[in-house]
């Protein structure tokens, strides 16, 4: 004797795991696809940022006879960490882009995009220090310091103290990028 077979619909209950589990799986797509276009953006931005500050240098056409009026980035030990901070992310993010790419044709991955969200938030705040680190030294560089006698050079300077704040401009977007990264990665996780 032989068992009757089922030949009717499937029971709601199959049918509707294998919906929300297709729609999980397009919305991680969806996200990750996100992801690698947020982390190109921010590639951009920090490596922007490096090369604005890295070669900013103003030399002021008067001088003495061995003495010479000359700014650059290198002078402050905070806008070479600032440069630093910078290039480290922007490798990071340039190196984790194959990653990415394995996210949008793997959309189920778990436990790299966990690794990712840990190395992110680590980019974000070495990211988050340089740039805050360079700001205060740019906020010097305009308005001065009088209790500390600190005179404002960008008016002397207004080529070099132009590069430095479009550098900040930079970065600063790119720190707004990489949370936009992190958040993107934990609502991808949550979708799993």
């Amino acid at each position: 004797m032989s068992s009757p077979m089922k030949t009717g619909p499937p029971e709601t209950g199959e049918a509707s795991k294998n919906e929300s589990s297709k729609h999980g799986s397009n919305l991680n797509r969806g996200i990750s696809i996100l992801d690698l276009i947020l982390r190109v953006i921010a590639t951009i931005g920090t490596l922007g940022s490096s090369v604005a500050m890295g070669t900013s240098n103003q030399t002021l056409p008067f001088s003495f006879q061995s003495f010479q009026f000359r700014a650059e980035y290198n002078d402050l030990p905070m806008f070479t960490f600032f440069v630093i901070a910078n290039s480290i992310v922007c490798g990071y993010l340039v190196l984790s882009l194959p990653l990415s790419i394995f996210h949008i044709i793997r959309s189920s991955a778990k436990i790299s995009r966990i690794i990712f969200v840990i190395f992110d938030t680590v980019m974000l705040c070495l990211l988050a220090c340089g740039a805050s680190v360079a700001a205060s030294i740019v906020y010097l560089a305009h308005k001065g310091n009088a209790n500390a006698n600190w005179l404002p050079i960008c008016q002397q300077f207004s080529n070099f103290c132009q590069r430095i704040s479009g550098s900040l401009i930079g970065s600063f977007f790119s720190v707004i990028i990489l949370i936009l990264i992190i958040t993107s990665s934990a609502v991808s996780l949550s979708q799993i």
